[in-house]
Formats: structure tokens, sequence, C-alpha cells
């Protein structure tokens, strides 16, 4: 092999390029690597709603040691504990030995609510031979790519005597599933010269349950009826009962390995269950000598509102109550404490690199696939409105961990200038005084009910998430 130029060696030291995972990794990590993505896998199919993401995480935690906290618990050093808000939210943390007032917590924060189709509180009817439900969607989507897919339902049905039914139809091979119709081409011409936003409007979101009559001429809404009683013989449920209830439609689609490679997962959900998941294992496998924490919390999709979101006052009050069970200074702990805020990125698509007459991506500065977690400084749109801007001396703190762990990593931000944006929890842990930083995993087609992203990148993640802790 000959020896390399001046300018080659000079290069070398000098320039910056992203590595692919799956070049750097020895053959081990790439195996480690798979078998993560089948857990990974696992997790997703149990968890396609905030609901069942919470009931999975608390599940792992108490198959590792971890046992519930509810407040005014006293805390020791060594406690693995868990705490779930509402059924919707789970924190998972460990106490460490480390001062909490001088190193204060390490904190993992994703979101396991995902885009959905919620039913409406009155949404039973029957039109033309069909009963169907009545939706009102739920976070950012392209609602023409609801249409046309299988649909199961999920949820949870709180009956008139106060008893919760938890409801889940299309997972199973032999269930029934669910249908949003869409009109045939030959009848579409009107539709598909309308803007992309009104190709299918959110009243059309509605989903077919069935279409048998209720034998009976003296009844009417027969097919109406019928469902309901076979809502009632499995359920318990009336149409009233619809008033306390919360359903959802998700894609019934399992998680699967694409490619004939196997390098990536589709599955629904990967926004955010593919940071979730990596952030729940690294707290539940470190051995950080310092208080860790991940939080698992819902609503991010619509904002971060209500008392399950990342704006409720319960997460913080959480992290004082830590505090203040080893008789620390709150705001001593919180200024010295840090969070990854775990949320995926944009990842850039050859596909629509330079589409629309416009500049999608800003390829340097767009996240690449399997070249690792990426890291977003800030988020926000266009002039960084809305953005947690987190500094450089954060940057570096984070930059140098990973490379003492090897972790495969990159930097992005959401798309083009004046064409990107988008918004994480890190702007309401920061303003608790926390230093916060978005990291994630690079996804393909964000927000559709099939989703895409590397194995690679999720394991890389992982390891990111692990490095960060200790």
């Amino acid at each position: 092999m000959s020896e390399l130029s001046e300018g080659q060696k000079l290069s070398k030291e000098l320039f910056y390029e992203k590595r692919n995972f799956f070049l750097t990794a020895s053959e081990k990590e790439i195996a480690q690597c798979f078998s993560f993505a089948e857990d990974y896998k696992s997790f997703l199919n149990k968890s396609k709603t905030e609901r069942e993401a919470c009931q999975t995480a608390v599940q792992i935690a108490k198959n590792n040691g971890f046992k519930e906290f509810r407040f005014g618990d006293k805390l020791k050093v060594g406690d693995k504990r868990f705490f779930v808000n509402r059924d919707k939210s789970v924190v998972v943390f460990k106490i460490g030995k480390n001062n909490l007032e001088d190193k204060g917590i390490k904190i993992l924060g994703a979101h396991i609510d995902s885009p959905r189709i919620d039913l409406k509180q009155n949404p039973v009817y029957e039109q033309d031979g069909f009963c169907l439900f009545k939706t009102h969607y739920y976070g950012g989507i392209k609602k023409y790519q609801w249409t046309t897919i299988p649909l199961a339902l999920h949820g949870v049905v709180v009956l008139k005597d106060g008893k919760r039914v938890y409801v889940s139809v299309g997972e199973d091979e032999n269930d029934p599933i669910f249908y949003i119709t869409d009109l045939l081409p030959h009848l579409g011409a009107k539709q598909m010269a309308l803007n992309g936003e009104n190709i299918i409007t959110g009243e059309q979101l509605n989903v077919i349950v069935g279409g048998m009559p209720f034998n009976d001429d003296k009844v009417l809404n027969k097919i109406k009826l019928n469902i309901l009683k076979i809502l009632n013989d499995k359920y318990g449920i009336c149409e009233e009962d619809f008033l306390s209830s919360e359903l959802s439609v998700v894609p019934a689609f399992k998680a699967k390995d694409i490619g004939l490679d196997r390098v990536f997962i589709g599955a629904y959900g990967h926004d955010d269950k593919s940071c979730a998941y990596p952030a729940l294992m690294a707290t539940i496998n470190s051995k950080s000598d310092d208080t860790i924490m991940a939080l698992l919390v819902d609503k991010e999709e619509v904002g971060s509102e209500g008392n399950t979101g990342m704006k409720s006052k319960v997460y913080e009050d959480l992290i004082d109550e830590i505090a203040i069970s080893f008789n620390c200074n709150i705001r001593k702990v919180r200024a010295n404490s840090r969070c990854l805020s775990a949320d995926v990125t944009s990842c850039y698509d050859p596909t629509f690199a330079n589409s629309f007459d416009a500049t999608i991506f800003e390829k340097s500065n767009s996240a690449i696939i399997s070249c690792g977690a990426c890291i977003n400084k800030f988020t926000g749109a266009r002039g960084k409105s809305g953005a947690n801007d987190a500094s450089c001396e954060l940057v570096g703190e984070i930059r140098k961990a990973f490379l003492k762990d090897n972790v495969v990593w990159q930097t992005a931000e959401l798309g083009a200038v004046d064409i990107g944006g988008g918004g994480t929890i890190a702007k309401f842990v920061a303003s608790l005084n926390i230093d916060t930083i978005d990291i994630g995993v690079p996804v393909i087609s964000m927000h559709a009910p099939y989703e895409l992203i590397s194995k690679g990148d999720l394991y890389s993640t992982y390891k990111a998430f692990s490095a960060f802790l200790k």
C-alpha cells in the first residue's frame, strides 16, 4: 500500500466525515445490534398506544427489579424505582451514590404517544349499508395515508359503573380489522386536483366497522344495533359508554425487517418509541454512580399539553421529591442536571432531496441513514422559533462522552432553512434550568402509518444514551 501524501494525511486529520455504523462496527457489535432490534420490534408490537407503551415499560422495569414509587416514599442510595402518571406516562429512575447537588440527575426524556386516529365521543352511525365510526385525528398526519390500510382498534372504555374495559381488536391473526375508504381513480379526477391537505378531509376519516343487519324489521339502524350488540356481548359496552372512552384506530401492521439484508425496520410508531425503548433499556442496564432517569411522557405530538405531557408539573415535582429525600438544595440539583431530549429527526431521503421546486434537505446538515444517533443542537422552525438551542459547551461535553465509548453519531437540522421545523420536549425540560439537547434516531417517512429506521441508528442511539449515563 502506498504511503499517504501530506495532503491526504492532513485531510484525514482535519476533515469531518460521517461514519456508517455497519462499516465501523465489528461483527460482534453488528450481531448485538440485530439482537437489540428484535427486542425493540417486540416492544413496538405490544405498545401501539401510550397506555400500552406505559404498561409494557412498567413490566420491563418490574422484571429488572424496579419497584413503584409514590410521592412521600423515602428514597435511599441504590433504589430502583418507577413512577406511573395516570397510566399514560412512566418515569424509571435509579438513585446513585454520587452527590445529587454536585452531579444532578442525568435524564433521558422521550415520548410514547404517536400520531393516530381517535374515535369521537359519539362515534357510531349507520349509513347506506355500513356501520361506521366518526373520528378526530391526533397529531400531524397526512390524512390520505390512512385510507385503504388495515387498522386495529385499541383503547379503554369506562362503563357507567366505573369499571374500565380494555379493547384491542385487529392485532391477532384471526381478528377482523378496520378500514377507511378512498375514492377509486376512475372517479377521482377532481379529488386528485385538490391540494394534498384536502385529498382526504378530517371528516372523511370514517372507519368501517360492520355491515350485518340485526334481524328485526321493527328496528331502525339494524347494522348499528348489531355492532353495538357485538360490543356489548364481548365488552359490556353500550353506546353511551363511548362518552367516557379513549379509543383509537392505529395501523394493524407488525414491525418487520425491510430489505434483503434486513438492515432496516418498518413499523408504526418509530416516532418516538425508537428513542423511548433505548432510553428505557439504557437506564435499566446502566451501572452509573449518578442518579439517572428515563422520562417516557405523553402528548408530545399535540404540544406536550395536559397533565401527562411534559408541560405537567408532575415531572418537576418528581425531580424535586428526589432532591428532598436527600436534603438537597432543589435549585442546585436542577442546575447541575443534564438531559438528552430523546426524539427522532428527519432522515435524508434521496428520492425527495430536491422536490417541488425546493431544496427539502440541505445534505451536509441532514441525518444520513445508518450514520448513527443524531444530535439536533436546535429544533424549532425558520429563525429557530420555539427552539431549545443547546450551548456549545453541552455539545462538547456530550461529544467527549461519545468519543470515549466509540459511539457512531452525527448532527443535523430538521430540513432546509425556511422549509423544515419541528418541536420536542427539550424546551420544557430546559425551562427547569436543566441543560438539554435533542438527540434521536433518523426516520424516513416520519408520521406515516409505517415508518422506516436503520437498526444501526437504533443501536447507536442506545449506545449514546448508555455513554451519557456513565
